[in-house]
């Protein structure tokens, strides 16, 4: 076996064990992570559609701007909070 055959060799069994021990500690917790995430981003929705759904927003000025972004995620978001149909006149999804 020469050095040049090794390298490759011993680079790909380094890459393996790293992403084993990325596994082996970060695993147990991925699930909780992505479930505070979504937790996050419906934090947000409501922050952002808040004046639309009738709750006072001081920043809504600012927030109009970003109420084409959740657009696309509006319908998973409405079922999640418990609203079979969509809550907003101007946004029909269902």
């Amino acid at each position: 076996m020469t050095h040049r055959t090794a390298a490759p060799r011993l680079a790909r069994r380094w890459a393996a064990f790293r992403a084993g021990l990325n596994e082996y500690y970060a695993g147990p917790y991925r699930q909780a992570l992505a479930r505070e995430r979504r937790d996050e981003d419906d934090l947000f929705t409501l922050v952002v559609l808040g004046e639309a759904l009738g709750v006072p927003d001081p920043a809504a000025y600012y927030s109009a701007e970003l109420m084409p972004l959740l657009a696309e995620e509006f319908h998973a978001w409405h079922r999640r909070m418990g609203m079979p149909r969509s809550p907003l006149d101007q946004m029909t999804c269902c």
